[in-house]
């Protein structure tokens, strides 16, 4: 692949990534202040944070792409050059995916079996349908 291609797709990571960084940055603020101590909270903050953080990983390491790629870089490169930035963006963007489709899943069973069926089914659907069109 061209270094402009590296260039645009990094782009648009780094876009998709910053926010949603930003909103499982807020979910896991709102849950800090939170007074419940319930266990399904516990695991909401917990895959809060492995979104958060995945996605944040994700977007440094296509911003490292980003500028290797674009055009007054001062170092010479070529695809082995940002093979371990793309692996770990790559790799943790679909953490935070998975992350975040868990977050939809697990959120419906603080207020009801019911309401944490439908969540799961969602989260589940959500999960599937992105991996298909990735």
């Amino acid at each position: 692949m061209t270094p402009e291609y590296w260039n645009a797709l990094a782009n648009h990571f780094i876009l998709i990534s910053a926010l949603l960084a930003g909103f499982s940055i807020a979910f896991v603020a709102n849950l800090i202040v939170s007074d419940t101590k319930s266990r399904v909270m516990k695991y909401l903050q917990i895959t809060a944070t492995i979104a958060a953080s995945s996605f944040l990983i994700s977007l440094f390491s296509m911003t490292k792409i980003l500028m290797m790629t674009t055009k007054g870089y001062p170092l010479k490169i070529d695809e082995n050059t940002f093979y371990i930035p793309r692996i770990i963006g790559g790799v943790t963007f679909m953490i935070g995916i998975i992350a975040l489709s868990t977050l939809i899943a697990i959120s419906g069973w603080t207020k009801s079996k019911s309401m944490g069926i439908i969540t799961t089914i969602i989260g589940i659907l959500t999960l599937l349908t992105v991996l298909m069109v990735s």
